[in-house]
């Protein structure tokens, strides 16, 4: 028994014809899509909830290290704050009056 689609036509009607062909073509379509991709779909979801999660691990590192960075750089102002306080009580301790700084003149003998 063969299949000729002119006969077919002849015999049913093209808008039968079309509907049936339409019907095994929405078939396949979803037997391909719940065999082959759905599976496919399901192991990539798993693999970008896991990408989202150590984006936001990374992100909490990230806000970690910016905090202690942040910390570290005051506490350095802080320090260099003090060390040049430190250093100008030592250069005011140390300060050589004015008159005493002028060169002596040389006298010749």
């Amino acid at each position: 028994m063969e299949f000729d689609l002119a006969q077919t036509i002849k015999d049913l009607g093209f808008p039968v014809v079309a509907a049936g062909g339409m019907g095994y073509f929405i078939y396949f379509i979803w037997k391909w899509v719940t065999e082959t991709i759905d599976p496919v779909l399901g192991e990539t979801m798993g693999t970008l909830i896991k990408l989202v999660d150590r984006i936001r691990m990374l992100d909490n590192d990230m806000i970690r290290l910016n905090s202690k960075l942040n910390m570290v750089l005051e506490y350095r102002e802080h320090l260099d704050r003090d060390k040049q306080v430190e250093l100008q009580e030592l250069v005011e301790e140390y300060k050589i009056p004015a008159e005493t700084s002028k060169p002596k003149k040389r006298t010749s003998r």
